[in-house]
């Protein structure tokens, strides 16, 4: 079997899951954010070393690493109100398009699939970081993307009217992404 070669001009770099994790908050009750967290990230991004917009990315969140510090509320999140986790366990991203738009700063436009619908969103991307070399010899980068959507666009409706007016949980979520890098 011939093995394929990638282009010198393009450098794959995998997802470290252990140094890598997803934040995300939303508002509760209309006055105060939620955070959490969701840490079972993979992926790979091929870069290219001149042409910025010949790069691609891909990422895969595991949901069943979703947590927000209260048990209730995480089992809420993964049921079938929200992200129905036996039925849709992981998020993924993948892009359509990198866009430099200065020193190390991109938006990077993608496919972003959340329970089982997909919807286009652009992250704003700062990095990657110079590489650096590791104890152990691998070589590392890393980066961080922010977006934000709105959760009724991906099917997420659930929520609850509040007495006083306004809703239990809004509909704007924001997402960084905190990610190393090795060299592949």
């Amino acid at each position: 079997m011939a093995s394929i070669s990638v282009p010198a001009s393009l450098t794959t770099w995998k997802i470290d899951p252990a140094h890598t994790v997803a934040e995300f908050k939303v508002k509760h009750m209309m006055i105060a954010n939620v955070k959490g967290t969701i840490k079972g990230i993979t992926g790979d991004l091929t870069e290219h070393s001149t042409d910025s917009s010949l790069s691609f990315i891909e990422a895969t969140l595991d949901v069943s690493t979703l947590n927000t510090g209260e048990p209730q509320r995480d089992a809420h999140l993964k049921s079938p109100d929200f992200l129905d986790l036996e039925k849709y366990p992981t998020i993924t991203f993948k892009s359509t398009q990198v866009e430099r738009k200065g020193q190390d700063q991109y938006a990077v436009t993608g496919d972003l699939t959340i329970h089982g619908v997909t919807r286009p969103v652009t992250l704003s991307v700062e990095g990657p970081t110079p590489p650096q070399k590791d104890p152990w010899g691998n070589v590392r980068i890393g980066l961080e993307a922010k977006t934000k959507f709105d959760r009724k666009d991906f099917g997420l409706t659930w929520n609850t009217a509040l007495e006083t007016g306004g809703i239990l949980v809004g509909d704007t979520v924001q997402i960084t992404l905190e990610a190393e890098l090795i060299k592949g």
